[in-house]
């Protein structure tokens, strides 16, 4: 049942980040034509141009294919105790497997980040996807004096849509970890664009706003 969703999911998320176009605007004589939803600050065309297919309810991916140097604004207004909200990135060609790029609780990032925690710097073109997952609460754990309430390491490499804590905390938690790997993402509830920024609302009602931006030419 497991490898059957996974299969669902890596052929879902192919049809999904496949047909993203090459290019985020087009030069005509004298005019340039950008995307939906894209302003320009700073030397930068800041675009919320993101969307949620059909076929995959979960997930959140650029309407535009990211390229180096852009940067990625991810910034969660609400998550639940139990919510960590992932950002994966494709690591084989026909994204069977795909890479943690950041993960995000209620109390912010977890994972290593540079100069913010809801900023990214994109080091090379690839398809990058975002979606939440609900993990069991840690409420207490005797003997274990690192642990927290929440799971803060995770296995880099899996497969898209995975996330698979490791570390102490996993080890006291793996039966109900098993229970939690076999369901599905949290579903989007509805998606507005706010100008130039991308609001999506996931059931149970974390929200997370998301932007990007690409020096302009």
């Amino acid at each position: 049942m497991k490898e059957r969703r996974i299969a669902g999911a890596v052929i879902g998320l192919s049809l999904c980040l496949a047909a993203l176009p090459a290019f985020a605007q087009t030069n005509l004589p004298g005019i340039t034509v950008t995307a939906p939803y894209t302003s320009t600050h700073g030397g930068y065309l800041i675009s919320g141009d993101f969307k949620v297919d059909p076929r995959m309810p979960q997930v959140v991916f650029p309407a535009q294919a990211l390229v180096k140097d852009d940067i990625l604004s991810v910034q969660p207004i609400h998550l639940a105790d139990d919510e960590y909200l992932v950002l994966q990135e494709c690591a084989t060609a026909d994204c069977s497997q795909a890479a943690i790029v950041r993960v995000w609780d209620a109390g912010g990032a977890t994972t290593l980040v540079q100069n913010s925690e809801y900023r990214i710097w994109i080091k090379h073109e690839n398809k990058y996807f975002i979606w939440l997952k609900r993990l069991p609460w840690i409420s207490s754990m005797a003997g274990c004096q690192q642990c927290g309430s929440r799971f803060t390491s995770f296995v880099r490499m899996s497969p898209p849509l995975t996330l698979i804590p490791d570390g102490q905390a996993a080890a006291y938690n793996r039966k109900a970890l098993a229970a939690a790997e076999a369901a599905d993402p949290i579903p989007v509830q509805s998606q507005k664009h706010e100008g130039s920024t991308f609001v999506v609302t996931f059931e149970g009602g974390s929200t997370v706003r998301i932007r990007r931006m690409h020096a302009a030419d």
